[in-house]
């Protein structure tokens, strides 16, 4: 598969633009909001395409990368999004609007499956074993081409993917369950942002 790949400095371009649908991932120091930074996020129109756009440590100033997060006629397909909407508030200081979650999808959706990772639905959904040995390497610096395809690789499948658990979810009369649960993110990646990491839920 031939990929569009292109490696942007601080933003998007301004004569960029994308349809209704776009896929987006990012890449931390770590997994600490706190600590750690957001390095890098990745956006695909589904077109074996992979804008990457490599944020300014001192400034995070991206006035059109936060236009296009805050759209609210697009929407966001991540997976695991509340990870990635958490370090998008911390650090671009805005809330992601219209937002759809692969990984909540698959937990509604596969409950025939334990596994919901990336890796494991590219592999269902798209018949291809990805390589994620990459996933701990360092995103804080120069990248070089192994990263950037990995980095790719994590958005470009995403668009298939939404669309087959989007089936599941209709078939198995499941779809207005993940529409509420979706609903709740942006509330749990308020009490993420307030340090409430267990489940409020328990006893």
């Amino acid at each position: 598969m031939d990929l569009d790949i292109k490696l942007h400095k601080e933003d998007l371009p301004d004569q960029i633009s994308f349809g209704d649908n776009i896929a987006i991932d990012c890449e931390f120091m770590g997994l600490n909001v706190e600590r750690d930074r957001l390095c890098l996020v990745q956006i695909s129109s589904g077109n074996n395409d992979a804008h990457i756009i490599q944020l300014d440590k001192d400034k995070y100033n991206a006035p059109n990368l936060k236009k296009l997060l805050a759209d609210q006629t697009k929407k966001k397909i991540f997976h695991y999004a509340r990870a990635d909407v958490l370090f998008i508030k911390k650090y671009l200081n805005i809330n992601v609007n219209n937002v759809a979650c692969t990984k909540i999808m698959s937990k509604i959706a596969r409950s025939y499956s334990d596994r919901h990772g990336l890796k494991d639905l590219i592999k269902e959904f798209i018949g291809i074993d990805i390589s994620k040995q990459l996933q701990t390497s360092d995103f804080g610096g120069n990248l070089s081409q192994k990263q950037l395809l990995y980095c790719a690789n994590d958005v470009i499948y995403l668009h298939k993917i939404y669309k087959g658990l989007y089936k599941i979810l209709e078939r198995e009369n499941r779809l207005d369950l993940y529409n509420k649960t979706i609903k709740f993110l942006e509330t749990r990646v308020e009490l993420d942002f307030a340090s409430f990491k267990e489940d409020i839920w328990s006893h």
